[in-house]
């Protein structure tokens, strides 16, 4: 019950941004597949097969 008279006592609880590590990319590995890739299905996952399938059906629907 302290806690609570202190936080209306006290002018209520301050919420902050958590602390930023600045790494810089240092030991950091990266295994998201580039844009690109993904998007030409590439990098072969399945979904991203699939996904450049529809997209290249989509795009030759209006070509004449």
């Amino acid at each position: 019950m302290a806690d609570i008279d202190d936080i209306i006592a006290g002018g209520g609880i301050v919420f902050r941004p958590a602390k930023k590590k600045d790494d810089n990319g240092s030991g950091k590995v990266k295994t998201k597949a580039k844009k690109k890739q993904y998007i030409t299905g590439a990098h072969g996952s399945g979904s991203a097969r699939q996904k450049a399938k529809y997209r290249e059906q989509r795009a030759n629907r209006h070509k004449k």
